[in-house]
């Protein structure tokens, strides 16, 4: 190559850098965002589900979009993070949608309703089977996009200050019980409460509340219920898998550019993924300390399940009769249900249930 002709090339070359360059810059901002949680930070693992979002965010960035966690009450009380949202006041929360069926008890159904799906059918709900559209063209007027960001698998039933053997024996107490369960309860003679994590333990010690749901042995545990409440019952049957969501405002969400609305989809799906990983893990050894420690561990009688599962199709019929929105999502999610415990049956059960009499023979 002749030497002006180099030159030419070489001009040229650094003239293209010098609009690649910025134009690249522009499609990578920086940007500040902050999250309003549900959750109290003494809560690591479901209030750490935002942190361990946040932090594969910023990894995945260059450390160019980031996210600052706040903990339920450090900017709004912790049952508005969603309303925070939806104003603007933040951009993100990270939260659970059944606190806000008093807005809609269409919410309820994509994170957790009463005898509906368990951890893994929720995700494949949401991801392959429908329930992401269905979700954000319902959050879409509440000005936000849901994004999964966390599961605790099946939950467990709650803390009680006295046996409970039958239905009468629930009549008249007062329970913390989030979401549509507590309307599905209150039809048993429940009384529900509906309290964020942080008000929950000092409610139970000064008896105006009787009883107590939260998530799970781990969590439970470190809130102290056991040093309040003796009886620990099983399964929490309206929390069978629910999806702890990251909501975005609507606005903030269209003006992210394309990698970075990917970049965030993908930190809340490890989000979602470790949550219930770590749970896993927590939850054997400390359920092993409360029993150690006095817990009496109680399933729930049948004769109360067969009462709360008549009670939810009743309350799911009443509520599809005049509210179209809550009856087209709640047929989808039976429907996929159905099909799911089909398949479960067959292999997962099985399986499953052959494991667990040969580990109790063992």
């Amino acid at each position: 190559m002749k030497r002006r002709d180099f030159l030419k090339a070489t001009a040229s070359g650094a003239a293209v850098a010098a609009v690649a360059s910025p134009a690249i810059a522009q499609s990578s901002p920086e940007i500040k965002w902050r999250l309003a949680s549900s959750f109290p930070k003494s809560l690591d693992t479901i209030y750490g589900g935002a942190e361990v979002m946040a932090k594969h965010l910023a990894e995945a960035t260059d450390n160019k979009f980031q996210i600052q966690v706040f903990a339920g009450g450090e900017l709004v009380p912790g049952l508005q993070a969603l309303d925070a949202t939806s104003n603007g006041t933040v951009e993100i929360s990270h939260t659970v949608a059944y606190y806000y069926v008093g807005k809609d008890p269409t919410f309820a159904i994509f994170a957790s309703v009463p005898f509906g799906l368990n951890a893994r059918m929720q995700n494949s709900w949401w991801y392959q089977g429908g329930g992401e559209q269905l979700g954000n063209e319902f959050f879409k007027k509440y000005n936000v996009i849901g994004i999964p960001c966390g599961n605790t698998g099946t939950q467990m039933g709650g803390w009680f200050r006295k046996e409970i053997k039958t239905v009468a024996d629930i009549s008249g107490l007062k329970m913390r019980i989030g979401g549509i369960a507590g309307q599905v309860m209150s039809r048993l003679g429940l009384v529900p409460q509906q309290l964020a994590g942080g008000d929950v333990y000092p409610a139970l010690e000064k008896g105006t509340i009787d009883a107590v749901e939260w998530v799970g042995p781990y969590d439970d545990e470190k809130l102290g219920f056991n040093k309040v409440a003796k009886y620990y019952y099983y399964p929490g049957f309206w929390e069978g898998g629910p999806m702890v969501h990251a909501f975005v405002n609507l606005e903030k969400w269209n003006a992210l550019p394309k990698h970075y609305q990917v970049a965030l989809e993908n930190a809340c799906a490890f989000a979602n993924v470790n949550m219930g990983a770590r749970y896993d893990m927590q939850n054997p050894q400390a359920l092993k300390r409360l029993v150690a420690s006095g817990t009496q561990l109680r399933p729930f009688s049948n004769e109360i399940l067969e009462a709360s599962l008549k009670a939810t199709n009743e309350l799911w019929a009443e509520i599809s009769a005049k509210n179209a929105e809550f009856k087209k999502a709640i047929e989808a999610m039976q429907a996929y249900r159905s099909d799911q415990y089909l398949w479960w049956q067959v292999a997962e059960y099985t399986n499953d249930s052959f494991m667990i009499r040969s580990r109790t023979r063992g």
